[in-house]
Parts: structure tokens; C-alpha cells; sequence
């Protein structure tokens, strides 16, 4: 993904970017790929990750929800002589694909890829007219039905804390008037109702509708419980020792890997007035620097790095912990089982 100033990403709506792997060296540093291991690559995308996992000498095992990489993946597999097993799955299943042994390392590149924002057909991009679709693994509610069914004020918490946009309630309201005449269909024609309801000034950095297609995006694949129930499944099934490294590209995905990484540092509950009520062990141990960003250097070769943050942990001895979601405090938002066509 591209950077903005707002701490968010222009993924949505930008143009073709080619696919670089992002911070590839720093992950390859936390991750500690080598023979013998076993690393799985949750977001498999080009093969980045995974092409220079091999070459470190481990195994993988790649998952990606989306249909075309799975396909676009199996000249690779070919290649690499069954060192390399491609499964389609969403990452937040990744347990299911773990041998009983465990892992030694888990990667995760978050976010809409490069390719699938140069397909208009799968309508990430407002920059290329398609449908408005969005969905990562091409099933289920698509952005169209949100944007066509879901209530106005559904449509403002959306676009308030998925794409932490402030003029949520004139373009949830815009919206609803005008898909009473007729239904949206395409990219261009949600873009073109938004940029008449807050057009763009001149000190604008991004096209109006870019956090809008951000929140329905993260909304339509469900990218931040995703998020979430993938962290503790990696918890569950990396070996002791094993490393989790996370590249998140927009501010609302790394402060879950953050509370994350931080809840399972260990602590003592309780008030610093009263004895410790409970002592916590550590699940994860710190991986190097807290958080890791591209040098300017790479930002410059590659956009989609600028806005890029690492984090990494090292899995402990102790036993997993429970996969509480309240952990992350994430808000009730609308029902995308209700919203489908």
C-alpha cells in the first residue's frame, strides 16, 4: 500500500504499483528462515516472502484467500520440489494448516496486494472503473451490497473507524438519497457521488474517496478480526522459540499487532497499592527493535513501503492464552451476513 499523511494507506484507490515485497530484509532478519525449519507465509501474494524464504533454505507453507494468487502459485510450487505447499485459506485458519509438530515462524503482510488492485475487475481501485466489488477471496458480500443495503448509520461508524473518515455522515447520507434512484454498481460511480459531496481541495494529498474505499475494503474481508484471530492462532501452534512477524501498512492494523505483542509480554494484574493478584507469563519475548520502518531508501524504490511498520515476537515456553477479542476493543459494527445479495 502507498502512504498518506493521516497515518492511512491510498491502496484503495491507487494506481498500478508494482509488486515489491515490502521490508523484505528486516523480515527475513526477525523471521530466521534456514534449513530445517518451517515457516508459514500467511498472505502469499507474488511469493515474495515466501520466493526468499525458500531461498534461505526452509520450507513453507503459503496460504492466500484469494482465488487468482492460489493459481498464479503453482509454477512456483512446481519449481521447488515440494519444499513449498500452497493452500487457499484466509490466514485467520492458519492453525489448520500447521502441522502437529508446530512452526518455527509465521509471517503475515497485511492488506490489498499490488495485483489485485491493477484487476478493475475486482474493483479495489477507483482509479480503474469495475465493479464494486472488493472481495479478497471473490465470495460473500461484496461492497456494492453495503454500500446498497446497509443503514446510514451502519454506513457512518463504517466510515468513521474502518477509514477514519470526518465527513462520514454527509457521504453516508449522500449515498442513501441517491441509491434510492438507483443502486450503485461500479468504482467510479461511488467515487463520483463522494468527490461532489466533499470535493477536493487543493492541499489534498488524496483523492476524496480514498478512505471510504479503505473502511469498505477492510470491512467487506473482515481485515481486522482476520487480523486478530490470526495472531492468536500463530500463538497457538509456533514452536517454542519460533517468530511472529507482522507487516501492517495502515495505523488500525498496527495497533492491534501492538496491543497484541504488549498483552502477551506478561505482566502483573492488579492495583500497584495492593499485592499482585495474578502474574502472567510471557507467550511472546521482543524480537529486536518494537517497531521497524523502511529506510528512505526503499521508500523511495517503492512506495507501497512508506507507510509499512514491522513487528515481531519470539515465541516462549509458556502456554498459549485465550483468543479473547475483547482484547482489541474492536466497535459492533453492521452484520455482513445480513447485507448479501
Amino acid at each position: 500500500m502507498a502512504a498518506n499523511p493521516g497515518g492511512g494507506s491510498t491502496d484503495a484507490g491507487g494506481g498500478p504499483v508494482r509488486h515489491i515485497p515490502v521490508l523484505l530484509d528486516e523480515v527475513l532478519s526477525a523471521l530466521a528462515p534456514a534449513p530445517g525449519k518451517l515457516i508459514l507465509d500467511g498472505t502469499f501474494g507474488a511469493g515474495g516472502y515466501s520466493s526468499a524464504i525458500l531461498a534461505a533454505g526452509a520450507e513453507v507453507i503459503a496460504l492466500d484467500r484469494d482465488p487468482s494468487a492460489i493459481a498464479a502459485g503453482q509454477a512456483m510450487v512446481a519449481a521447488h520440489g515440494g519444499r513449498l505447499k500452497l493452500v487457499h485459506s484466509q490466514f485467520s485458519h492458519l492453525a489448520d494448516h500447521a502441522p502437529q509438530g508446530g512452526l518455527d515462524g509465521v509471517v503475515l503482510d497485511i492488506g490489498v496486494s499490488s495485483m489485485q488492485i491493477d484487476e478493475a475487475e475486482r474493483g479495489f481501485s477507483f482509479q480503474k472503473n469495475g465493479p464494486l466489488d472488493m472481495r479478497m477471496s471473490a465470495t460473500g458480500v461484496s461492497a456494492a451490497d453495503v454500500v446498497n443495503r446497509a443503514k446510514v448509520a451502519d454506513l457512518i461508524r463504517i466510515f468513521h473507524f474502518l477509514g477514519e473518515e470526518s465527513q462520514s455522515p454527509r457521504i453516508a447520507h449522500a449515498i442513501e438519497k441517491r441509491r434510492e434512484e438507483k443502486p450503485f454498481e461500479t468504482t467510479r460511480d461511488l467515487a463520483g457521488l463522494i468527490e461532489l459531496v466533499t470535493p477536493r481541495k487543493m492541499k489534498d494529498k488524496i483523492h476524496p474517496a480514498t478512505r471510504v474505499f479503505q473502511a469498505l475494503r477492510i470491512f467487506v474481508n473482515d481485515e481486522l478480526g482476520e487480523l486478530a484471530q490470526a495472531l492468536f492462532a500463530a500463538e497457538a501452534v509456533l514452536k517454542p522459540g519460533g517468530r511472529l512477524v507482522v507487516v501492517t501498512f495502515h495505523s488500525l492494523e498496527d495497533r492491534i499487532v501492538k496491543k497484541f505483542f504488549s498483552d502477551r509480554a506478561g505482566k502483573a494484574s492488579g492495583s500497584r497499592h495492593l499485592p499482585v493478584a495474578h502474574e502472567r507469563a510471557a507467550t511472546f519475548a521482543a524480537v529486536g527493535k518494537s517497531m521497524v520502518s523502511a529506510s528512505e531508501a526503499e521508500a523511495e524504490i517503492n512506495p507501497r513501503a512508506r507507510s509499512a511498520k514491522l513487528r515481531a515476537g519470539q515465541r516462549t515456553d509458556a502456554a498459549a492464552e485465550a483468543a479473547d477479542m475483547s482484547l482489541f476493543g474492536f466497535p459492533n459494527l453492521a452484520s455482513l451476513g445480513k447485507l448479501g445479495g
